[in-house]
């Protein structure tokens, strides 16, 4: 049976980097999303899926098939994938790739380019965005970034001005 909530997996990225004053560089401690959810008072039915927390850039092919698992075993039709922007393509491809005809899920990828922990962040934006489009979305694997929502067949992310788009 397919739950009414909807499940946020979260696999780290820059949307969940914090500074270490001590180290002088982001790194990961606990997931920022209770916090967001929280703040923008979210009174959707959320279940949160802490999978692990890694750069995309380094990332292992075995983490991204756990991912592409761990979201095709949720029994909510509705799945959000807080993921690191480098790579988030390449996972949701492999998702995508890897759905069955008769799988009715909505999945939608979404990260941010500056961290939640620091000023100017576009993470909340995109949770935003991911929440509603879940909810909107027909069947299918979608990345959701700076209020678009591609199909993960037709996006890249344009590295040098730092935004996605369509993939021409």
């Amino acid at each position: 049976m397919i739950s009414d909530r909807i499940r946020i997996i979260t696999t780290g990225g820059t949307f969940d980097k914090l500074y270490d004053a001590v180290k002088g560089e982001l790194t990961f401690r606990e997931s920022q999303l209770p916090r967001i959810l929280q703040q923008a008072r979210v009174t959707l039915p959320v279940h949160l899926d802490a999978l692990f927390a890694v750069d995309s850039l380094q990332m292992t092919e075995s983490q991204r098939q756990d991912i592409v698992d761990d979201a095709l075993s949720c029994v909510e039709k509705r799945v959000i994938i807080v993921h690191g922007t480098d790579t988030m393509v390449k996972t949701a491809r492999l998702l995508e790739s890897s759905l069955k005809d008769d799988d009715e899920h909505v999945f939608v990828f979404t990260g941010a380019m500056i961290p939640y922990s620091l000023e100017n962040s576009d993470a909340i934006f995109n949770l935003g965005t991911a929440l509603s489009a879940v909810q909107l979305l027909d069947k299918g694997v979608y990345v959701a970034m700076g209020g678009r929502i591609f199909p993960a067949s037709n996006v890249r992310k344009n590295k040098d001005r730092g935004i996605f788009e369509e993939e021409l």
